[in-house]
């Protein structure tokens, strides 16, 4: 398997411990260097520094291709190309992302609000857009791909909630200076809706898998 954009691994990690043997490709060095250390020891994981545009691998290498969290930086039709390449003949390319369910509650409310208030480019990297578009036509070909749902959650305390927050590439760093403001407005939202020191966030899992065919 291919695990394109693969970051720190959060999902590498799921496809080794299913037993693959996984092409971790990632161009951030420090990303790519984080993965590495967690896995070094695990056989099966092959850190590559490549991108979605130019993986490094050899034609007809992979059967499956996934994209975790990451498919909206990809320049979709270079891409397209690049996983044509790849894939062996039948093999499938699954597209997946963790979308946040905003439903009435005061933290999916507030949290959305936190996003849209302090995201540097939130609203540029929001994937609904892809699929509303017709990007998944062009990319995997017409009526080539399908859609699943899967409900999710994570329960986390202040400073995992922190550093989910930190982890979207949208959110302000450290040295940005909306950075103190966006904290004093997430502490503000996870005391107002905590319980026994933890919040609940609720995801839908959506995942669009599909073979590339004729566009």
């Amino acid at each position: 398997m291919a695990d394109v954009g693969s970051g720190t691994g959060i999902f590498t990690r799921l496809l080794l411990a299913a037993g693959a043997k996984v092409y971790a490709v990632e161009p951030n060095d420090a990303m790519r260097q984080a993965a590495e250390a967690e896995f070094r020891i695990n056989a099966n994981f092959i850190s590559v520094k490549g991108s979605a545009e130019a993986t490094g691998l050899k034609d007809h290498s992979v059967s499956l291709l996934t994209c975790a969290q990451a498919f909206h930086w990809f320049d979709p039709a270079g891409a397209r190309r690049e996983f044509s390449r790849i894939l062996a003949p039948g093999g499938w390319c699954a597209v997946i992302w963790n979308t946040a369910v905003v439903g009435t509650g005061a933290f999916a409310l507030g949290y959305e609000k936190i996003k849209n208030d302090f995201g540097t480019d939130f609203t540029r990297v929001r994937h609904e857009k892809i699929e509303k578009t017709g990007r998944f036509d062009a990319f995997f070909g017409a009526g080539r791909w399908q859609r699943h749902g899967f409900d999710n959650f994570q329960e986390l305390d202040f400073e995992g909630l922190k550093g989910r927050v930190l982890s979207s590439s949208y959110m302000p760093k450290e040295t940005h200076p909306t950075y103190p403001a966006m904290v004093a407005a997430l502490q503000e939202l996870f005391g107002r809706c905590e319980k026994g020191g933890i919040i609940r966030m609720d995801y839908e899992t959506e995942l669009f898998l599909g073979q590339l065919g004729t566009s």
